[in-house]
């Protein structure tokens, strides 16, 4: 109260001094001018109230002042104006309500809070309110410094305005003025000036502080075409990032837009980290929330030509859930979606209803079923993961479907052999409204709409040409070896063992046992097998048999025989399946452990395995030494993290599933084309074709000499479509060979990749 009534105190003593300054050459000049009246007339008059002439002349001239005395009082008056509301504005709302004769609430706010709430919130909600606000009291500066110099100067009041503009851009303006009054109000000025430029340089820095840190954390709009967006952030997406830039190569790379609840630099950062030469591909951040319109908007999810949603790190349920959110979100897009949605599920159980509410724009690639089922066929099939690894992926032979006019009226029989670079797989019908058929029968005609699904390099290296010349000639006819019983251990817990199980019923022979040998209590294992839906008195043909331990103490695995196992499965145990390293550390020291045990108990020998699954399998080496590898026991792991890949190489294990790597593969297999999921989904079934490794006796002698041509002829009379071979003692499998019309001498040791009939 005492700051206050000083400076009402120096207000007064600046009108005063304004004031005097203003009227001091009025009243000279008055007083020139009564000299000279009274020297021309000699005349002296008295006013009324005994007031002398000249007095009463004074206060008439001080009543009719000019323009510049009002001008002063304007000024005056506008600067006390605001300490006097300052301090008696929360009694104008007792003011008003005396005059209205009302009561007065007095749970009302006060008038000065209430004042400066609604400021607060205008500058909150309303982002260019400072901006305007400063350029208000920019403009208000200006008239009300000429208003106040046009009060104490001679000049004219467009004058006045122009001095005060120029005080206010550049405050050494008023170092040449004269007078007192004019030189208290220039300063005033040009502090206000220096005042507003301060408040703008903070406006300006504030705004380009908040858009390089937009920048930053991936705020701003994405404006792009036709590309793929990735909803969702988990451990799989390094892999799908380079297999889908490997599947832009051909075209000279694309854009993919990453959407994730992470900060845009720790993003990049661990993108970087791949060390991947992206071919031309451009990987845009932005942080945000799939679950929100707005963040979607922002990186232009109604023109992208694909939608992959990735699963988040958390349980199936929970996942799935926030799956079935986002595709929520994606249907509420009102400019409609151009491309395609890819989703990956955690459970196959809650596939049926993201379905349900996406419609026909939605794929769903259900990461742990695909899994599971490829984990169980390498086990009966030993070697599957490789070509698996070579067909989903982009950097070698993949699935194609391309429209061929020329092939119109042709049997599927001349199809199979009229594409040099490629290899027909299947049709898809357009009489059927697009359905793909695998491995049709060799009579089915092409009609006009039909399409070709083939194994090729990329959609552009192949085409239909003239037909080879081929002979079928003679071959062994030798029926696919009768099913025996399988001893089958299962180390870990799976979310989903349950479909496993259903799997291994619907593939092994009856008298056939399953281990399981984990952590989770009988009692809890039974209660978590029929939440999944497995009644377990329906099995047929396996046994189950349950041990309770731990798969990384020593003594818990020798008490389990495992010498007597057919195939081991070292499953990555969905306790911690959330972290990768923490997965893959315990599965590979399971695996060297059994490894130990087996060694000790089964010493290496050279002798061929006598196992029973393989008396149809006699002549194939590379099954054999595989079985042998691994003390007559087929070991597959699955590997989370491809950088284990070189650790479970050395430790000689017969085989590996890299998961989260096959699943990313799939999902960029999907994004490019939704048609191949059609495809996956029945090669990954318990029923329709399946993809299969044949020892080379069922279709040639021993060094017969063929062309691929032939052998894929011979084929077709057991109702099967070779895809690919294996020479003996070679590594990998070669898939969609060149040169198919080569001759070439083949060994009864080599053994052929082909799609055919689920038993």
């Amino acid at each position: 109260m005492f700051v206050f009534n000083q400076f009402f105190i120096f207000l007064l003593f600046l009108n005063l001094i304004l004031t005097m300054e203003l009227l001091s050459p009025q009243i000279i000049c008055f007083q020139e001018e009564k000299l000279y009246l009274c020297c021309e007339k000699d005349v002296c008059h008295s006013g009324r109230n005994g007031l002398p002439e000249e007095d009463n002349a004074l206060f008439f001239y001080i009543l009719n002042a000019g323009s510049r005395t009002i001008a002063l009082y304007i000024v005056v008056f506008i600067l006390v104006m605001p300490f006097v509301l300052y301090k008696y504005l929360d009694y104008l709302p007792q003011i008003i309500n005396c005059m209205r004769r009302t009561k007065n609430n007095k749970e009302d706010v006060p008038l000065k809070k209430r004042v400066a709430y609604m400021v607060d919130v205008c500058f909150s909600i309303y982002p260019y309110a400072k901006l305007l606000a400063l350029l208000f009291a920019t403009l208000f500066l200006i008239g009300f410094g000429g208003l106040a110099l046009y009060a104490v100067t001679g000049g004219s009041f467009s004058e006045a305005l122009w001095h005060s503009w120029t005080y206010v851009a550049d405050s050494g303006n008023h170092a040449e003025t004269e007078g007192t009054g004019q030189r208290i109000v220039s300063v005033s000025i040009s502090s206000g000036g220096m005042l507003i430029f301060a408040m703008m340089l903070g406006l300006v820095s504030d705004a380009i502080s908040e858009k390089v840190d937009s920048l930053r954390k991936g705020k701003s709009e994405v404006i792009e075409r036709n590309h793929i967006l990735i909803l969702g952030w988990s451990d799989k997406l390094g892999s799908l990032l380079k297999q889908l830039a490997i599947a832009n190569k051909s075209v000279g790379g694309g854009v993919i837009v990453v959407l994730a609840e992470k900060d845009k630099e720790e993003m990049e950062m661990d993108i970087a980290k791949l060390e991947f030469d992206f071919m031309g591909t451009s990987v845009i951040c932005r942080s945000g929330s799939p679950l929100i319109l707005a963040d979607l908007k922002k990186v232009s999810v109604s023109k992208a030509r694909a939608i992959i949603v990735l699963a988040c790190d958390e349980n199936a349920d929970q996942s799935d859930a926030r799956a079935l959110r986002v595709v929520l979100s994606l249907t509420g897009v009102k400019e409609g979606l151009r491309g395609h949605v890819v989703v990956e599920m955690s459970d196959l159980d809650n596939e049926p209803l993201v379905k349900l509410v996406g419609g026909e724009l939605i794929e769903t690639v259900v990461a742990h079923d695909v899994i599971g089922r490829l984990m169980i066929q390498c086990a009966l099939q030993p070697g599957l993961a490789q070509i698996w690894e070579d067909i989903l992926g982009f950097e070698n032979d993949e699935f194609y479907i391309k429209r061929w006019p020329q092939l119109d009226g042709q049997s599927f029989k001349d199809v199979l052999i009229s594409f040099p670079d490629a290899i027909p797989c299947g049709i898809k019908v357009a009489a059927e409204g697009g359905k793909i058929i695998l491995n049709p029968e060799d009579d089915y005609v092409l009609k006009d709409g039909d399409e070709v699904l083939v194994i090729a390099e990329d959609d552009d290296t192949y085409a239909p040409g003239p037909l080879p010349e081929v002979r079928k000639g003679l071959f062994p006819r030798i029926p696919d070896p009768p099913k025996y019983p399988e001893k089958i251990l299962f180390c870990g817990w799976r979310r989903d063992i349950d479909d496993m199980i259903m799997v291994l019923e619907a593939f092994l022979a009856p008298g056939s046992e399953l281990w399981m040998f984990n952590e989770v209590a009988e009692k809890e294992r039974e209660k978590k097998l029929i939440d999944g839906g497995l009644d377990v008195s329906v099995l047929a043909n396996i046994k189950l048999v349950h041990r309770e331990g731990n798969a990384v103490i020593r003594r818990h695995l020798e008490n389990l025989p495992l010498e007597t196992f057919d195939s081991i499965l070292i499953l990555a145990d969905e306790a911690v399946e959330d972290s990768v390293a923490h997965s893959d550390s315990r599965s590979l020291a399971t695996l060297l452990l059994i490894r130990d045990i087996q060694s000790k108990r089964l010493p290496y020998k050279d002798s061929k395995s006598t196992s029973l699954r393989l008396s149809g399998f006699s002549h194939s080496s590379w099954i054999r030494e595989m079985q042998q590898a691994s003390d007559k026991s087929i070991i597959i792991s699955e590997i989370l993290d491809s950088r284990t890949r070189n650790l479970v190489s050395v430790s000689r294990i017969s085989d590996y599933v890299l998961s989260n790597e096959l699943v990313s593969m799939a999902l960029a297999m999907v994004a490019e084309d939704k048609q191949i999921n059609r495809v996956l989904e029945e090669l990954f079934a318990e029923e329709g074709n399946e993809m299969c490794i044949k020892p080379a006796e069922f279709y040639l002698f021993d060094q017969e000499e063929l062309c691929f041509y032939d052998i894929m002829i011979r084929g077709r009379e057991r109702g099967e479509i070779v895809i690919g071979y294996r020479v003996a003692n070679h590594e990998r499998a070669i898939i969609n060979p060149s040169q198919k019309s080569e001759l070439r001498k083949w060994s009864l040791d080599d053994v052929f990749v082909v799609i055919a009939p689920g038993d």
